[in-house]
């Protein structure tokens, strides 16, 4: 990795225009790690990256520093030719988004992200699986090079690790914990971030709430399976992590499948399991992920993937 790191700072030096992207629909991660490296490449190398995003960013992000320096990628210019293209945590190119265009028009390409990927855009591949979010990898690339960052920057990595291991309740080892208290140590103040996270309409709220209430329960309540349809998935914020976190709380279900019609045949799927891995079923759907915690997009009705998805769980 060192080796590949060496060239990732190479090309940063040597680039006049540079690029940065996360997936559609931007999480925690995604957002705050395209943010963070934005800020980590600014501080370091006096260069300006532009930022892109495509989909929709939630509110519960909208205080998140350096916010305002993204940009929606209608809004920008899509046969600019860039020197280097980074890609952050975006698992498929077909993640990426309306900004796949400027990313393959790039002269290089780099990606770096911590999810099981076959399919790799990057002329330079930084991925580390065992990572718990790419805020993670940035912040050992960083360390690794003696880069320096503000406490902006270091909030950012902070959020990307705190939203993808669920405030560490998906951490497989120690050492998200062991950055956060370093970050802890170099002065970020958790509950100004958490505070700044709780940043929800009611809207959002009270629809959650209501998808929590219709849950169904199947194979002697050890699977649940919550549903927001399309009428309400306007009002869901994020990837419905409440929706889960309270689901999780629930005496006896061991995993959790939550239903988004995003569209009339477009169905995104959030699998969630406390112990036993659900990553092979996350793959059936053509998606991925983590043991615990993964996801996919099917393309068909909703009722026809409520049925997919608890077949799919006979047995386990």
């Amino acid at each position: 990795m060192a080796s590949k790191i060496d060239v990732f700072i190479d090309k940063i030096k040597k680039s006049k225009s540079i690029l940065i992207v996360g997936h559609k629909n931007p999480d925690g991660d995604s957002l705050c790690s395209v943010l963070a490296l934005a800020g980590i490449i600014k501080q370091n190398f006096g260069k300006e990256p532009v930022c892109l995003y495509d989909g929709n960013i939630p509110d519960y992000l909208d205080k998140v520093p350096y916010r305002d320096d993204i940009i929606f990628c209608e809004h920008f210019n899509l046969s600019v030719r860039f020197d280097l293209a980074i890609v952050l945590d975006f698992g498929t190119v077909a993640h990426i988004g309306g900004a796949l265009p400027l990313v393959k028009n790039s002269a290089f390409r780099i990606e770096i992200d911590h999810h099981k990927n076959f399919d790799h855009i990057g002329d330079l591949c930084i991925n580390k699986e065992t990572a718990s979010s790419v805020g993670e990898v940035l912040y050992e690339i960083a360390k690794s090079k003696d880069l320096i960052y503000d406490k902006d920057v270091a909030e950012l990595i902070t959020v990307s690790i705190l939203t993808d291991t669920g405030n560490f309740k998906y951490c497989q080892t120690g050492k998200a914990l062991r950055i956060v208290a370093d970050l802890v140590d170099k002065g970020i103040y958790i509950k100004n971030i958490t505070d700044k996270l709780n940043n929800k309409p009611w809207k959002t709220v009270k629809t959650e709430a209501a998808v929590v209430a219709k849950t169904e329960f199947f194979y002697d309540r050890k699977l649940a399976v919550a549903i927001v349809d399309a009428k309400d998935y306007k009002n869901l914020d994020g990837r419905g992590d409440i929706i889960l976190g309270l689901l999780e709380q629930t005496k006896g279900i061991e995993y959790i499948v939550l239903l988004k019609q995003q569209k009339i045949n477009q169905i995104g799927i959030s699998f969630r399991s406390r112990e036993k891995s659900i990553l092979h079923i996350a793959e059936s759907f053509g998606g991925g992920g983590h043991p615990c915690a993964a996801g996919a997009v099917a393309f068909d009705s909703l009722e026809n993937v409520k049925k997919q998805v608890i077949k799919a769980f006979k047995g386990q």
